[in-house]
């Protein structure tokens, strides 16, 4: 895979753990400054990582690191969570909106604070985000937002099984059809990208019937996510790409070392939406 985000700064949101923090590292392998944009600001008691835990992996990887503490429902935080990114790093160029809340239940069994908690993080605090960000992404070199969502299929199969949880991550989806199109012309690459497989992440915690062992690591999303980064950013926009098409378009042909366990890599799970 060619091009390098050595420089670049990006603007993760949820990179305190996961698909965010493993995009995270693979950009600071390159000396990219990463702002780890996550509410985890002490040890959870059921969860791995931290802000600051998170931010010394990048720092040994060979990045710069800001963490910063920042429930993205909330404007006052995020405003100043950017406010922070450009005073440390003099602007941002890339936004990966990776922040989401799950809750794989129907309408009946779905309370409505986690419907508000799903809608808060993954649809409003996606365009929330985007819309702090996008007057310093508009002034970077090769501007990309990349959210980590699924394509749109208004198929009833969908929704379903888990009506709120599924219109949160369309919303998602929905910010990526809609920015592309309103910043077309300023050059800022607007796309979405999601596993074709089940990824070992602790919201594997939250489905039934899936098996670790059957699932793939973070770091195919991450590798996928640095082919999309470094594209010219007026190459490509709009576009929900799996990780993959992806890959496979940068030329790897085998995604078995990707796997938790390479045995199963003939049998893997396929993750929600495909």
């Amino acid at each position: 895979m060619t091009g390098s985000l050595a420089g670049k700064t990006l603007f993760i949101t949820g990179a305190s753990r996961g698909i965010g923090k493993a995009i995270a590292l693979r950009a600071a392998r390159e000396g990219a400054h990463i702002v780890i944009a996550a509410k985890t600001d002490q040890p959870h008691p059921k969860l791995p990582g931290t802000i600051h835990t998170a931010a010394q992996e990048i720092e040994a990887a060979g990045g710069k690191a800001l963490a910063v503490a920042c429930d993205i429902r909330f404007e006052d935080q995020v405003l100043r969570a950017v406010e922070r990114a450009v005073g440390a790093f003099g602007g941002i160029d890339i936004l990966v909106n990776n922040a989401s809340a799950i809750s794989l239940t129907g309408t009946l069994a779905t309370p409505v604070k986690r419907f508000d908690l799903m809608m808060g993080i993954n649809a409003r605090g996606t365009w929330l985000c985007s819309q702090t960000c996008l007057p310093h992404l508009k002034k970077a070199e090769n501007p990309h937002i990349l959210a980590l969502s699924p394509p749109l299929d208004l198929r009833p199969k969908w929704f379903g099984p888990h009506l709120a949880y599924t219109m949160s991550k369309y919303g998602m989806s929905m910010c990526v059809v809609g920015l592309a199109e309103e910043f077309r012309a300023d050059g800022v690459a607007v796309n979405a990208l999601w596993p074709r497989t089940a990824i070992a992440t602790d919201a594997l915690n939250l489905i039934e019937g899936i098996e670790r062992a059957r699932c793939r690591r973070p770091e195919i999303v991450a590798d996928a996510a640095h082919a999309i980064l470094t594209r010219p950013s007026r190459s490509a926009t709009g576009r929900f790409f799996s990780d993959e098409e992806v890959l496979a378009e940068a030329g790897v042909k085998d995604f078995t070392s990707y796997a938790v366990d390479p045995a199963n890599a003939g049998r893997l799970c396929p993750d929600l939406f495909y």
